[in-house]
């Protein structure tokens, strides 16, 4: 497992020193154009430049100097402004922590308001055929960081004068950019945690605990305390994402941040400070992971080795069926009615004018149709959003069966930014239409796989697997029939989830020139262009927000329609190499193949004793 981690940090890190070769590039032009944009870039200066860099010696020896200083802990100096690295990498290191611990506080209120509703009926015993959650979480889940810290400077920070909006000075400044980072995530980790809560409070101690009076708020911590577990790895790489993925926040609110500090080393190929902070965004990583994986077997570990676990995904109400159309259909409007109007069309006598009846959702700087423009973006923005999503969701599956080989990898993917590794795959296969997609991939996979190997872990620990086990199943027969129908679900839920996301950031990279280009009508580039105008013209941002919004809330309510199928009573044969047992009545089900015991019966008592950490009132 060392050997693994070792090899692929060791292969990321060449890569990145790669990367100015792999662009086909000179990085003296480069260089010089980030150190003096005026300077003209004549053949001496560029010889000067490489001579000075030692650029002749080729990458090879460059990443041998590199790796040589760093075991002296001299990583060297930055290309461009000729200062030492390892102060100035720190430093910005220590900044994304700040504002990484911020954002996690954030984020942990937001879970907690969006589980509020399944806490409270759950700690009372009414949780059961409670449907999926509302899509109240979807606006937060599928705004855009860059958008909500626009607003946040530009309103609280700007015009209220409530908060200061740049800079990075003190715990004021820590306010603004905290919300903006942690307001989605906490979103996403809320409707995680809402899908696991209905699972822990159908299980035997929860009911049992209601029985006895138990106070509700004891048997709420408990619940989250059995779900949590799940929720770790991908805590994980929330930490990582909100550490070095944080770079819009950090430009918009001037922070010097790591996430900040590795992308413009990443375009001004400044390898000593990209290599480095890269390495430095790994090891933060790795620690989160490991963190993850101790902690969860604090929490549960002896339950884990000795296979007493109920499984937390259980065969759900029917899913609300209305709200996924009503949203579907309107987002199907909005494309069906622009379709017809023309994206590209200018009419400079009509700039920044407001919704009206010959434009409904106004007009852009340039004059052009908003409504056109979102409703030709849909076909880009969603398409290949749905076709990223789908394969991450397959590679993240298939490799979360596989933890061994994906728990390194997924440690590794996870501290490389979108950004980062939009240019680490343009640089290998050249910018074009593809390169978003291909890079968004990339790293889109980790996070179902983390959530994919913690669900597996938790379901081979079951009492009824491992009674299925007993009677003679083999791991074919449970992968198939009992494990991966509990897991897929909601792995697939939580692919849903990050629709939104993948479709903000496949426009991203876009507006940084690595795929699609303006005048392009994608839904990012849409927010990018029109976010200087927002005081001014905020419908400008506004319906495209919306639409995005509109996608969110549909990915969360169809999310909620994916659901463990309820097993029917069958008067079927032992399972598939299976020892032969006594005769039984017709129409009865094995323990093993219901997965329920007596005590899991609607109204069943287990022993008078309350579960372990609950409180009796």
């Amino acid at each position: 497992m060392l050997l693994w981690r070792t090899a692929l940090t060791a292969a990321l890190v060449c890569g990145i020193g790669l990367l100015p070769w792999l662009s086909r590039t000179d990085p003296a032009l480069t260089v010089l154009r980030a150190r003096s944009a005026d300077r003209d870039a004549t053949p001496e200066t560029l010889r000067a430049i490489r001579d000075r860099l030692g650029l002749d010696d080729g990458p090879l020896r460059l990443l041998g100097r590199w790796l040589g200083g760093l075991l002296t802990g001299d990583p060297g100096t930055s290309w461009v402004s000729g200062s030492a690295v390892l102060p100035a990498v720190v430093q910005a290191l220590g900044a994304s922590l700040l504002l990484m611990a911020g954002a996690l506080a954030v984020a942990a209120v937001t879970a907690a308001a969006v589980c509020a509703p399944a806490l409270r009926l759950g700690a009372r015993g009414r949780l059961a055929g409670r449907g999926p959650g509302g899509s109240g979480a979807a606006v937060l889940v599928a705004l855009p960081e860059f958008l909500v810290a626009s607003v946040l400077a530009s309103v609280v920070g700007v015009q209220w004068g409530v908060l200061p909006a740049l800079g990075w000075y003190g715990p004021q400044w820590m306010v603004l950019p905290s919300l903006a980072l942690g307001l989605p995530a906490g979103a996403v980790l809320g409707r995680m945690l809402d899908d696991l809560l209905p699972g822990a409070f159908a299980e035997p101690w929860a009911r049992a605990a209601a029985a006895r009076g138990i106070a509700p708020g004891s048997v709420a911590r408990q619940a989250v305390r059995r779900c949590v577990p799940g929720l770790l790895p991908n805590l994980g790489l929330f930490v990582v994402g909100l550490t070095g993925g944080a770079v819009a926040v950090e430009q918009i609110f001037d922070i010097p941040g790591l996430g900040r500090l590795t992308l413009q080393a990443a375009l001004a190929q400044d390898l000593p400070v990209l290599q480095t902070g890269t390495l430095a965004l790994v090891l933060l990583a790795a620690a989160a992971g490991a963190l993850a994986r101790v902690a969860a077997r604090l929490l549960i570990g002896p339950a884990l080795r000795d296979g007493a676990l109920h499984s937390l995904h259980r065969p759900g109400p029917p899913a609300r069926r209305a709200l996924p159309l009503l949203y579907g259909g309107l987002l199907a409007a909005v494309v069906g009615f622009g379709l017809p109007r023309d994206p590209l069309a200018l009419d400079t006598l009509a700039r920044l004018q407001g919704p009206s009846a010959a434009h409904p959702f106004g007009t852009d700087a340039l004059g052009r149709d908003l409504l056109a423009r979102v409703s030709h973006g849909a076909l880009t923005t969603l398409g290949t959003a749905l076709a990223v999503s789908a394969a991450a969701l397959a590679t993240g599956a298939v490799l979360g069966l596989l933890p061994r080989l994906s728990g390194p990898l997924v440690d590794t993917v996870s501290a490389v930014p979108p950004v980062l590794a939009g240019l680490l795959v343009a640089g290998v296969a050249g910018s074009g239409p593809w390169t978003p997609a291909v890079a968004v991939t990339v790293v889109a996979w980790a996070p179902l796989a983390a959530h994919t190997s913690s669900l597996v872990r938790q379901e081979r620990a079951t009492t009824h697997l491992a009674a299925t086990r007993a009677l003679g199943a083999g791991d074919w027969y449970l992968l198939r029939h009992e494990v991966l129908p509990a897991v897929l679900p909601p792995v697939v839920r939580h692919a849903l989830l990050r629709l939104p996301g993948v479709a903000l950031s496949l426009a991203a990279l876009g507006f940084l020139g690595l795929g699609a280009q303006p005048p392009s009508p994608d839904w990012g580039l849409l927010l990018a262009e029109n976010q200087p105008y927002a005081e001014r013209a905020p419908w400008a941002v506004l319906f495209p927000a919306a639409a995005l919004a509109l996608l969110g809330a549909l990915a969360v309510t169809a999310a909620g329609g994916v659901r463990l199928p309820r097993r029917r009573s069958r008067d079927t044969a032992p399972a598939p190499g299976a020892a032969a047992s006594a005769p039984r009545p017709r129409g009865s089900v094995p323990a093993a193949r219901r997965g329920a015991t007596a005590a899991d019966r609607p109204g069943a008592l287990v022993s008078g004793r309350a579960a372990p950490g609950v409180e009796e009132r």
